[in-house]
């Protein structure tokens, strides 16, 4: 299927980061903004407690089935915003390697952002993210 996202790198900027600096889709895509997914159980408790990883991993399982219910997948996201709810550098890096390693290639641009606190009791993870595709 043909995808409606471009990824931009600037050979002027940093290749620190571990994803693409912009990206675009075309006029003709439908824009897809899932509300943050949550690393919660089917049953609405939370998933993984006091396990930033964790929590991740079940944020990205949950932000697979919203966009598939839109008829999109990890591929068709351009953003992504990755909410911690910690001042620790060291907990925000192992959230943010589960969301980066479950969009492999596809590494969209994405902010990480350290919070004080999130929704749900025991929450410690968030992903926003926007996706587009072409409908055909």
């Amino acid at each position: 299927m043909a995808r409606a996202i471009t990824l931009i790198r600037s050979a002027a900027l940093s290749d620190v980061a571990e994803y693409a600096y912009a990206a675009t889709a075309p006029a003709e895509s439908r824009l897809i903004f899932l509300a943050g997914a949550c690393p919660l159980n089917d049953d609405g408790s939370t998933a993984a407690v006091g396990d930033y990883a964790g929590q991740a991993s079940k944020a990205v399982e949950n932000m697979r089935v919203a966009l598939a219910a839109a008829g999109a997948s990890l591929q068709d996201v351009i953003s992504t915003r990755v909410l911690v709810a910690s001042a620790r550098r060291e907990d925000l890096v192992a959230a943010w390697e589960v969301v980066r390693d479950a969009f492999g290639d596809h590494d969209v641009p994405s902010t990480l952002m350290g919070v004080t606190v999130l929704g749900y009791k025991d929450q410690l993870v968030e992903i926003e993210a926007v996706a587009a595709v072409l409908d055909q």
